[in-house]
């Protein structure tokens, strides 16, 4: 757990606290914090949750992700009560980039969300009509909601706050049983504390999912469909360009391994 060790003497310059009135806070000794920031010893999980807690941060990240990257705490976004590494990258005009999820890659979505290699992996593109925010684009599958349709592209705004909902508005959803779905919300928390996914085509059957089941929410901004006119043809080409080429890198990448 090397991350850890540089992330809590990280986290602590960043709050601008001494190893000793940390060490008074979380009370233990300042021997025993300094010997995980110099990753002479790892922390227990109970105190992995403490400095959690203390920081702000989710487990997840103090644990996986690299938070020296991350020279002010509101860099980070919050999900529940703990905050994420959520970086906005940026081209070389200054306008955000959208990460792109590959279709074969949105399977392994659910498991790679959090992961920093991976999102650090997804293709990008830079489109004019986003403005600030952090952007992802997501593949369509099935037919649940004309007139989009399987090789299809939304483009989401990250939500932060699940109160934000507009009802029957449109949204990629990352749940913890379905995955990446892409359905129309209703906000039913303060009714019965669920909210509710609709389908477009009304052959599916509305469901209900309770909020500790989102793990991520996408605001729909735009949408990229085989079926539109040539003015899309070129962005659509893109991204599929976009993906041959990460196939073709790990193809190779597997040859070279054998």
């Amino acid at each position: 757990m090397k991350k850890i060790s540089k992330n809590i003497a990280h986290l602590r310059h960043l709050r601008g606290i001494s190893q000793e009135a940390l060490a008074n806070d979380l009370d233990i000794t300042r021997s025993r914090l300094s010997s995980w920031e110099e990753h002479r010893a790892e922390p227990p999980i109970d105190l992995i949750v403490r400095l959690s807690e203390y920081f702000n941060v989710s487990v997840d990240s103090l644990l996986k992700i690299d938070l020296t990257k991350v020279k002010d705490l509101r860099d980070l976004l919050k999900i529940g009560g703990n905050r994420i590494l959520f970086p906005v990258m940026v081209d070389g005009e200054g306008r955000d980039l959208v990460e792109l999820v590959p279709i074969r890659a949105s399977a392994g979505y659910l498991q790679g969300y959090s992961d920093e290699e991976y999102i650090q992996s997804l293709p990008r593109i830079s489109l004019p009509f986003t403005d600030t925010g952090k952007f992802r684009g997501f593949p369509i599958k099935g037919d649940s909601m004309p007139p989009l349709e399987t090789g299809a592209y939304v483009i989401g705004k990250y939500v932060e706050d699940l109160t934000d909902i507009k009802d029957g508005k449109t949204y990629v959803v990352l749940t913890q049983n379905d995955g990446l779905v892409y359905k129309r919300l209703y906000n039913k928390i303060e009714e019965d504390g669920t909210i509710h996914l609709h389908s477009d085509n009304k052959t599916y059957v509305p469901y209900q999912i309770k909020p500790e089941e989102v793990f991520e929410l996408w605001s729909f901004v735009a949408s990229l469909n085989p079926t539109d006119q040539p003015i899309s043809d070129l962005l659509y080409n893109t991204i599929q360009s976009i993906q041959a080429d990460v196939a073709q890198l790990r193809m190779q990448q597997l040859k070279g391994k054998n």
